[in-house]
């Protein structure tokens, strides 16, 4: 069943990230890219995982899996919300660090060596033999960008409980999508990989409804925009507080 859950996780995330990108050719802004890059990301790693449970491990295979969708997906969604939500200061600053984090993620996990050999099926667990490497960042980047979308998620939903519930119930599904991916992944972190295809499909699930509800926030014209108080930062915002 772990092929099916990876199919439809693969699918959905594939067809969610041509919506982000095609939403930034029309309005291009850094947290739209972010979350399109992140989420292709995520789409990469998904497939990755449909090969290797359905055909058998290998390690460019698993190494793509893991870097993408262990190490980097998150951190480059975290980017987005710093971009939306605390602006392009921080999110600039935070660039900088990912950069550094994934020059140097990426060259441990394509070559830091295997512990033991990959498993012909299933969802292989702890497959690197060192203990400051690719693992190391795949903690420090899933705990520190999951908390990242958490808090930023929670600051949106004050901020808008009042002035747009349609952007309160989106970014409501986008916790519960992030709180999706958490429990997929620790479990996979504490050897328990049964649910972690199925954790997937609704992490993308929920983060794409939410995507959906959010965008619908935008005013039908300008009238009601500026009635609402919108400069143009105003509804770059209420826009892209979508994922």
């Amino acid at each position: 069943m772990d092929s099916v859950f990876a199919a439809a996780a693969g699918i959905a995330a594939a067809a969610f990230a041509a919506d982000l990108w095609r939403d930034y050719r029309k309005r291009p802004r850094p947290h739209i890219a972010a979350y399109a890059l992140g989420i292709t990301l995520f789409a990469i790693a998904t497939w990755c995982l449909f090969i290797g449970v359905t055909w058998g491990w290998t390690g460019p295979v698993y190494r793509t899996f893991f870097l993408f969708g262990g190490v980097l997906n998150i951190p480059l969604l975290a980017l987005g919300s710093m971009f939306l939500v605390v602006g392009k200061r921080a999110g600039h600053i935070m660039t900088i660090a990912i950069g550094a984090i994934t020059a140097i993620a990426t060259t441990l996990t394509l070559t830091v060596p295997f512990e033991r050999p990959l498993p012909d099926g299933g969802i292989p667990h702890d497959m690197f033999a060192s203990g400051f490497g690719p693992r190391l960042f795949a903690i420090i980047g899933g705990a520190t960008g999951t908390t990242i979308l958490i808090v930023l998620a929670l600051v949106s939903l004050i901020r808008f409980w009042k002035k747009n519930r349609r952007i309160v119930w989106g970014n409501a599904l986008i916790l519960l999508g992030t709180g999706a991916a958490a429990w997929g992944g620790t479990g996979l972190a504490l050897g328990e990989a049964s649910g972690f295809a199925v954790s997937l499909l609704l992490a993308v699930s929920f983060i794409w409804a939410g995507y959906k509800v959010a965008s619908g926030a935008r005013g039908p014209s300008p009238n009601r925009q500026s009635k609402e108080g919108g400069s143009e930062d105003r509804v770059d915002q209420l826009e892209g507080e979508r994922a």
